[in-house]
């Protein structure tokens, strides 16, 4: 079989999984501020390049001081080193994957050492944290361990980065890509967003394209634009398969792709010699897992072992809405060491801690009130797109537009949109968006049927007054319940009122309120 045609064969297998991955790569998970940054030729920079760093190193587990081991000098002036010294400091690094150097791999490297110094200040203290995971599980398939350094381009180190086209995690996975490989994506987790489980599928992406090349700087351009525009390059170049001669052939975005790799190997590196030092910071390096077997909300955990909820949900950034669903499976809750063990001694009374409050949506055996497939109306908020809603909900854009005839990704600020979401087991609908849609069919009653409306909430109006001032010489208020109230946010406007008294003063069966019911509300 030649090899033009065995590449054909491998993209067929791989198409289908990867053509999600292909249909971000028009610039759109790109900085439109890179053309006063780079030259004409290396082409568009990623988002992560320009990440809010003032905002990351505001991170409550970022120390407002770098490491002062005194090998290492710290200030804003950067250090010129001439071609010759770059190139032999490429040369000397460690590697499979080739360091070529050339002025776009220069301008890149300038770059990171002199317009992002903020920025690698602080990605080489969260690599003390992420680096030996990665390292371990790279390790593990045997494939090169500077590919560590592709995260760093991807996502600045941040497990929650999610692009302008729905890209999410450490390693920039689509929706349909992380999907078909093996990731868990729905409105409660997403495994884009879990270091271990999305490195695991990012090494299972490199070992199936290098299957197809067998040369790492298409793998790399792959991994960015998806096969097809590789092979499209490839052939435009007349069958070349190195990525600096298919260069001008590939999307613009990709040309960075693989100088900004490289470029990230050397400022990880060499940072000193640049006076940039790393940030300090609180992540624990010791941490353990403990297996969940019911629904238990992050708070839960955080009052009882008594941590900084912010802390669990760093080191579990899979759980979008802080409900681990371990009702449905058993799931993953990382810990320091140290707390891991104050996990398992308390772990009953973790279950049963606010539950009310806190997991209302589930029975008193951890089971959820809903199934896995629902439908819900989400009315669009300024500067949404259909990426970032289907993030939210774990669907794709193109799931939204069929469900919804949309024509095209973009959408008007109050639409409202048609989903069907897995939900992990749990409701994720409130009851808000059934009220809204009760509320619009009322509103186009008949005028004549709205004023008898109006003449009945009057008259309910003085008999609740009426009632109020009655019931203050029982003991007790009354309160009507308002859209996105709980049980738990009514008792804390009432001094010595818990959740569990209001349920027990209105014979609630459970904590399940709607809006407009009439609660009591003892005082005294």
């Amino acid at each position: 079989m030649s090899r033009h045609l065995y590449l054909l064969v491998c993209f067929l297998c791989f198409s289908f999984a990867l053509f999600a991955q292909e249909e971000a790569t028009e610039g759109q998970n790109y900085s439109v501020l890179s053309s006063d940054v780079l030259s004409e030729d290396i082409g568009l920079i990623p988002e992560s390049l320009d990440a809010n760093v003032d905002s990351l190193l505001q991170s409550w587990h970022v120390r407002y001081f770098s490491k002062t081991d005194g090998y290492c000098h710290d200030d804003e002036k950067n250090v010129y080193f001439s071609d010759e010294v770059i190139r032999e400091r490429l040369e000397r690094l460690p590697r499979i994957i080739p360091m070529t150097y050339n002025n776009i791999v220069r301008n890149s490297i300038n770059l990171y050492t002199e317009r992002r110094r903020s920025l690698i200040r602080y990605m080489l203290g969260m690599a003390d944290f992420y680096f030996p995971m990665i390292e371990q599980i790279l390790d593990e398939n045997g494939l090169p361990m500077e590919l560590k350094y592709l995260a760093v381009v991807e996502s600045a180190l941040n497990p929650t980065a999610l692009s302008r086209v729905g890209a999410a995690g450490l390693w920039q996975f689509m929706l349909p890509t992380g999907k078909s490989y093996g990731l868990e994506i729905n409105s409660l987790v997403d495994d884009r967003r879990d270091p271990v489980k999305a490195t695991q599928a990012a090494c299972r992406y490199f070992k199936d394209m290098y299957e197809i090349y067998q040369d790492w700087h298409l793998v790399l351009a792959a991994y960015n634009c998806g096969p097809g525009n590789v092979n499209k390059a490839i052939r435009r170049s007349g069958g070349k398969m190195d990525f600096w001669q298919i260069f001008q052939h590939l999307p613009r975005e990709t040309r960075s792709y693989v100088p900004l790799f490289i470029a990230a190997n050397y400022a990880m590196n060499y940072y000193c010699d640049h006076n940039i030092c790393p940030v300090e910071t609180t992540l624990p390096l010791s941490t353990d897992t403990v297996m969940v077997n019911r629904a238990v909300h992050l708070q839960q955990v955080a009052d009882l072992v008594q941590m900084d909820v912010e802390e669990i949900r760093a080191l579990n950034p899979q759980y979008k809405r802080d409900i681990i669903p371990g009702n449905v499976k058993p799931s993953v809750l990382k810990l320091p060491t140290s707390k891991s063990f104050a996990y398992i001694e308390k772990e009953n009374a973790i279950y049963g801690h606010r539950v009310d409050e806190l997991l209302g949506m589930f029975d008193e055996n951890g089971q959820a009130n809903a199934s896995n497939r629902e439908q819900i109306i989400h009315v669009t908020k300024a500067g949404e797109t259909l990426f970032t809603i289907g993030d939210k909900y774990g669907v794709t854009a193109r799931d939204i537009r069929k469900w919804n005839g949309l024509g095209s990704n973009r959408v008007a600020s109050g639409k409202r949109l048609k989903l069907y979401v897995d939900n992990g087991g749990v409701a994720f609908a409130s009851n808000k968006a059934k009220q809204e849609t009760t509320a619009t069919a009322t509103a186009t009653k008949t005028t004549a049927a709205s004023q008898q409306v109006k003449t009945q909430t009057a008259k309910a109006t003085t008999a609740k007054t009426q009632t109020a001032s009655a019931a203050n010489n029982k003991g007790y208020v009354t309160y009507k319940v308002k859209s996105g109230d709980s049980l738990y946010s009514i008792a804390r406007k009432y001094p010595g009122v818990s959740a569990a008294v209001l349920q027990k003063a209105n014979n609630l069966p459970n904590s399940n309120i709607r809006p407009g019911q009439i609660l009591k509300v003892p005082t005294g």
